[in-house]
Parts: C-alpha cells; structure tokens; sequence
C-alpha cells in the first residue's frame, strides 16, 4: 500500500472511531503480527502514526 493510501486508511478509521481509532489500528497490528503477516502489521502500525499526528494536530 502506497502512503495516500495508507493516509486515506488512516483518516477514514480516525472519522469513524475518532479518538479509538489509534487503538483499533494498534489492535490490528498486533492481530497481523499474531498471523505472521508482517507487512500488513506495517501497514496498520503506520496508519497507526499517521492516526497520532492527525490527534497530536487537533490538540493543538
């Protein structure tokens, strides 16, 4: 997955679980991990971050 993909990923789950959505992404990504499916956990750990800088930015 590309990074507007990840970023549109990223700002759908933040519009539709809005402050849970970090966790939901972190939830995902360790579920990933569980699998064995490292590139996916990737995937959802830097949605993950890009969920933070969109909260960190709301904060300020």
């Amino acid at each position: 997955m590309n990074i507007s993909d990840i970023a549109a990923q990223a700002r759908a789950l933040y519009a539709a679980l809005g402050d849970d959505a970090e966790a939901e992404a972190q939830r995902r990504a360790r579920c990933a991990i569980s699998f064995g499916d490292t590139a996916t956990a990737a995937e959802w750990s830097r949605i993950r971050a890009i969920i933070r800088q969109m909260r960190g930015a709301l904060a300020s």
